[in-house]
């Protein structure tokens, strides 16, 4: 799976340089210019980071920035910011706002492509091929193998995927319709409730103890009328 990446630039002439340079080493780009489309489009396309120049149309990257940091969905996703802007005061400002790195321009594309690559180790680590760990729960994104405590966890590809997506969100609550898009594909119809099949399943896999038995704490969090959540906040199967 390639990583997607959400270039909001206006400079045309960088946005094909930038693309060129991330399609080259392995990433999606989704491209746009405007402000507002890009707070859309992180919603709709749920990329994997935001490149973000402060200056755009319509809403500036700063205000961009600081509406991705409030808002659910997007609280967490990893935001590089792009900017002319050279002096102290204004990289401390983008960070403060909730940028995770900044580049000032002119920047080579090989710095960049390394700046990206060093956020989402560091942020989304599944993205680069390590280990994502939570709650007891471990996972080798290369070798596909999943461990709880120190046991093995037998899944099916459906299962290990639903569970990647959850260790990459620890903690956030998703909808069936979130679960599909991200799981299955927007492109793919498959039915709400058939996430509830799954969810069993998986429930069922990480939660046998050593005997056999669903005698572990459950991680799987149920949100009445919300969704579902990897929580650290462990209730045991039998309570």
């Amino acid at each position: 799976m390639r990583p997607r990446i959400l270039l909001v630039e206006d400079d045309p002439n960088l946005v094909e340089l930038v693309s060129y340079n991330l399609d080259k080493e392995g990433f999606d780009v989704i491209r746009t210019g405007d402000g507002e489309e890009a707070l859309v489009l992180a919603q709709e396309e749920k990329p994997d980071l935001v490149i973000l120049d402060w200056m755009i149309a319509n809403l500036s990257g700063i205000e961009v920035c600081r509406r991705l940091r409030r808002a659910a969905l997007t609280a967490n996703l990893p935001i590089v910011m792009l900017t002319a802007r050279a002096e102290e005061a204004d990289r401390i400002r983008g960070l403060e706002t909730g940028a995770d790195d900044y580049i000032t321009k002119p920047f080579s594309p090989r710095e960049l492509v390394a700046r990206v690559r060093a956020v989402l180790r560091r942020l989304r680590p599944a993205l680069s091929g390590g280990n994502l760990d939570y709650a007891g729960i471990t996972m080798d994104t290369a070798a596909h193998k999943v461990s709880r405590d120190g046991r093995n966890v037998q899944l099916g590809p459906t299962e290990f995927r639903l569970l990647r997506h959850f260790l990459e969100h620890p903690g956030r609550v998703f909808s069936r319709e979130q679960l599909l898009d991200a799981v299955w594909g927007r492109d793919v119809y498959v039915e709400q409730r058939t996430v509830d099949v799954h969810i069993r399943r998986l429930r069922k896999a990480v939660n046998t103890g050593a005997g056999g038995i669903d005698d572990l704490p459950d991680v799987i969090r149920t949100v009445r009328s919300a969704g579902y959540a990897l929580d650290m906040e462990l209730v045991p199967v039998r309570a």
